[in-house]
């Protein structure tokens, strides 16, 4: 028996044949920001397990907005790279999406080249970071980058690009009334902290063309007192939908303040602690991490209640991300009015995920996810590759 998850979908210009995402979750598998085999063969194994289409996670647009020695950073040289990487995607049968994405406060200058920058100058604790407020000239340098970054992923053979205006980073912290603290007309109301998005959708959509699918995620809520509330997070959606956004992921929580609210599930401390660098931020972490970043207990379809409120106010394709770990999950999704759905850890966990549940529907069984959502493949991110501490030869 298939199901709707099984149905092809329209995101735009672009068609999959089946409705699954894989989730940009970061891979760590850049080294020096270029593409490795791991990552292709990750992705050439998430495409062969079955998914629609399988994103590559945070690829920075511009080298400002780097966090990591190895995180992608998009640029000419690296084109050639990415192109065996989505010929390897669509030769496994499955269309491929990058997301773009700037880290602003959460940029490293070790790696970024300079002292970070965000909306307003103010503390990321969970850095520790002290950025600089961006200029008028900053944000017209990296909104062009975003359109840069578009072109190469086109010329690269991706079929889609998504938009990171979530979870805390740069666009993110435009939108959010705790870290925009501008008095200019980028800041204030949510009209003016719109405006940073805004324009760049504006670049990316004239780079996109009528064949490069646009998906934007974005977040309902920040998950925090002082954060985007879900009254805001609609009136995006609604701005998104204006500007011409093909799809919506819907997501929410806040990586520098609110991490658990992305994921829910256990917060694997430890894990994370022991492999920090430098020695005071590990014996922090070991010490105040559980304080700082406590536990969100997990349940299927997490953020599905505050998802129906974007459904009901926009017409555009919304792609559903949280909590859904088994197929009778993605079906009440599915059935509620969403087009797709996205995953990430259950695909860690088995990138033959999707095809394992099709061959279930058709025999009448649905065996959940066999991942735990332990979370230590995010504690091991920041440091080292992504890995589910399951598989064989995790270390």
């Amino acid at each position: 028996m298939i199901t709707r998850l099984f149905e092809e979908v329209r995101l735009g210009p672009l068609l999959l044949e089946n409705r699954s995402i894989r989730a940009a979750a970061f891979e760590g598998m850049a080294p020096g920001h270029h593409v490795s085999e791991a990552l292709i063969d990750y992705h050439r194994a998430v495409a062969e397990g079955g998914v629609g289409m399988t994103t590559v996670a945070y690829a920075a647009v511009d080298r400002t907005g780097l966090s990591f020695p190895h995180q992608l950073w998009m640029r000419p040289e690296v084109v050639p790279e990415l192109r065996r990487l989505t010929d390897a995607v669509h030769a496994a049968g499955a269309k491929v999406s990058i997301q773009l994405g700037h880290a602003g406060n959460m940029a490293r200058r070790s790696v970024a080249g300079s002292r970070a920058m965000a909306p307003s100058a103010r503390l990321n604790l969970y850095g520790p970071v002290w950025p600089r407020a961006m200029s008028d000239e900053d944000i017209a340098t990296v909104t062009r980058s975003f359109g840069a970054a578009t072109r190469l992923a086109a010329e690269a053979g991706f079929d889609a690009v998504e938009i990171h205006a979530g979870h805390g980073y740069l666009i993110s912290q435009f939108l959010s009334p705790f870290t925009n603290r501008r008095r200019d007309r980028y800041g204030g109301a949510l009209e003016g902290r719109m405006r940073f998005m805004q324009g760049i959708m504006h670049e990316v959509r004239a780079a996109a063309g009528a064949e490069l699918a646009v998906l934007v995620k974005m977040n309902l809520r920040d998950g925090f007192p002082g954060g985007m509330e879900l009254e805001d997070g609609v009136a995006v959606a609604e701005a998104l939908e204006a500007a011409g956004a093909d799809a919506l992921v819907l997501s929410g929580g806040f990586v520098s303040r609110a991490p658990m609210y992305i994921m829910r599930g256990a917060m694997p401390m430890k894990e994370m602690s022991r492999r920090m660098t430098p020695w005071w931020l590990r014996t922090f972490a070991g010490a105040f991490g559980g304080w700082l970043v406590p536990e969100v207990p997990y349940e299927d379809c997490y953020f599905l209640e505050d998802a129906r409120q974007v459904r009901a106010a926009v017409k555009l394709p919304l792609v559903y991300v949280g909590g859904v770990a088994s197929r009778a999950a993605a079906e009440a999704v599915l059935a509620e009015g969403f087009d797709a759905i996205a995953m990430a850890r259950a695909l860690i966990r088995e990138p033959d995920f999707i095809r394992r549940l099709e061959a279930e529907a058709r025999a009448g069984a649905d065996a959940p996810s066999r991942c735990d959502h332990c979370n230590v493949c995010a504690a091991r991110i920041y440091t080292t590759t992504m890995a589910c501490h399951h598989h064989p030869g995790a270390d």
